[in-house]
């Protein structure tokens, strides 16, 4: 047995006798993170929820772990239920979500938070935000009176700010020391309808698990009708990450993973040597940026698609103005028509016609032009430079 072998042994076995020792003395901790995952029996998973959403829907409900762009692109289907609970979303699904309540299914979507061209087209402009320790939730239909439900627990605290005059309000949020406030809204989109509820709390372990609770998911979830639903659960889109994510969350294997990397670092550490490799010649990269643009360039006029190289070149402009300039963007309105002219130095009628133009590149229903393009990349250009 040679002398680094030795040292490598002793070495390991400290290592085992640590980790022992971190074993034995490890207290529980209870993961109160809100991370909605299906998977997931922490308190603020949705781990009870998935195992009954079956019988809460008859059997009727599909499971879809594709984006909904990718789904409704393949398929076509009747009208039925959608459901989204707290995931991620692009753009382009969105668009597709709203396509097929507008011909006839119903999208449930139970989330704090959504894009502000998806909630400006249902009916209802931001949220406000309460900080108690604890509300109720409630329901606005008599027939539910009784079906409520208490959140003593990091409740978010969302409703909504403003409402559209067509828009049903469903459930509200009830607080000691606040005015109620509307948390579960019905929204006529087309030939189907559109229901929020801001709060996904409701549909957690911590909350499912006590006495009573199963009587408000269950009646929350009887506006849909009885036909086939689809949940859009959230994709695990980082395949690459999925095995190391899996490691990392078994006690056991984790530790198996940082000893092999411990050991790996101390096998370079004692066999690493200076070593004098032939210097090979590397041709300098060709700055391929004009080329890889004016491609890029060419292939959106060949599809004509004017409306998303607006929406970009909005977006670019909106991004410089924040970082340059230091002017919140979140609302296009006359006070930040105002800080914009006085910090560039143009005149209000440029601003005014620039600020129109991005809400027409913001507006996935515009309809826009090959001239409309050209303006607002001249506009936007000239107020920048």
């Amino acid at each position: 047995m040679n002398k680094t072998f030795k040292i490598y042994a002793v070495i390991f076995i400290i290592i085992m006798v640590i980790l022992a020792l971190f074993e034995v003395n490890k207290k529980e901790v209870t993961d109160w993170r809100k991370n909605f995952d299906v998977n997931q029996k922490s308190p603020f998973g949705l781990f009870v929820f998935n195992k009954e959403v079956k019988d809460l829907f008859k059997n009727k409900l599909s499971k879809i772990d594709v984006a909904p762009y990718d789904y409704y692109t393949e398929k076509s289907r009747k009208p039925h239920n959608i459901l989204v609970i707290e995931s991620e979303i692009d753009p382009e699904s969105w668009k597709k979500i709203l396509n097929e309540v507008s011909k006839g299914s119903d999208a449930m979507i139970i989330a704090t938070r959504l894009p502000k061209n998806v909630s400006d087209s249902i009916g209802f402009y931001g949220s406000k935000i309460s900080y108690e320790d604890q509300n109720v939730l409630k329901l606005t239909d008599k027939k539910y009176q009784n079906d409520f439900i208490k959140l003593d627990k990091f409740p978010s605290g969302r409703g909504f700010s403003y409402i559209k005059p067509n828009v049903q309000v469903l459930g509200k949020t009830v607080e000691e020391n606040n005015e109620d406030q509307a948390n579960f809204i019905k929204a006529p989109f087309g030939k189907g309808n559109v229901y929020v509820h801001c709060e996904p709390l409701f549909l957690t372990n911590y909350y499912l698990l006590k006495s009573g609770n199963v009587r408000y998911a269950q009646s929350v979830f009887s506006y849909l009708e009885d036909k086939e639903t689809l949940w859009f659960v959230e994709s695990n889109t980082r395949e690459s990450s999925f095995l190391l994510r899996f490691i990392l969350s078994n006690p056991p294997l984790k530790y198996a993973w940082w000893v092999f990397l411990g050991g790996m670092v101390l096998f370079i550490f004692f066999n690493i040597k200076r070593k004098q490799r032939i210097v090979p010649i590397i041709e300098p990269l060709k700055n391929t940026s004009a080329d890889f643009v004016k491609s890029i360039g060419n292939l959106y006029l060949q599809e004509g698609d004017f409306h998303d190289m607006m929406a970009k070149k909005a977006q670019y402009f909106l991004n410089k103005v924040r970082i340059d300039l230091l002017i919140d963007t979140q609302n296009l309105d006359d006070e930040f028509a105002k800080k914009l002219q006085l910090k560039t130095g143009k005149p209000a009628e440029m601003i005014t016609e620039a600020i129109d133009l991005i809400k027409r590149a913001q507006d996935p229903y515009a309809s826009v032009m090959k001239e409309d393009l050209a303006r607002i990349n001249k506009l936007l250009d000239d107020i920048l430079k």
